[in-house]
């Protein structure tokens, strides 16, 4: 799924977009507002999904190689945030759904779990 059909789906502001991104496919997510716990799991250009709107997640993603970062629950993103976001070249998109909702309206639409738990699970 395109970043653009992403952004529409979830009604996701776009706080920071790397050029050329917005047709970028996303075939993985994975989510969590513990950083050590997304460290657990990742496949290289996913989607990562959290409520954490702190510097940690910037690093964090860049170490798993997630190509952007959806926060949930509308969260506010400081300035700092966004400025590191850009030096790592990670895009930034921002939803005021639930990480429930947005989980459930991803895997709907065929993205699959970065920890591979919905192996064998039909839509």
């Amino acid at each position: 799924m395109k970043i653009i059909e992403i952004s529409k789906l979830l009604k996701a502001k776009k706080i920071y977009l790397t050029p050329n991104v917005e047709n970028f496919k996303i075939k993985y997510a994975g989510a969590g507002d513990l950083m050590s716990d997304v460290l657990a799991f990742s496949k290289e250009d996913m989607l990562l999904i959290t409520g954490l709107v702190s510097p940690q997640t910037i690093t964090t993603a860049a170490v798993i190689g997630a190509k952007v970062i959806l926060f949930v629950r509308g969260k506010k993103i400081s300035d700092k945030v966004i400025e590191m976001a850009k030096d790592l070249d990670i895009s930034i998109l921002k939803t005021d759904l639930s990480m429930y909702v947005a989980c459930s309206m991803l895997f709907n639409n065929g993205i699959k779990d970065a920890m591979g738990t919905d192996l064998g699970i039909e839509i």
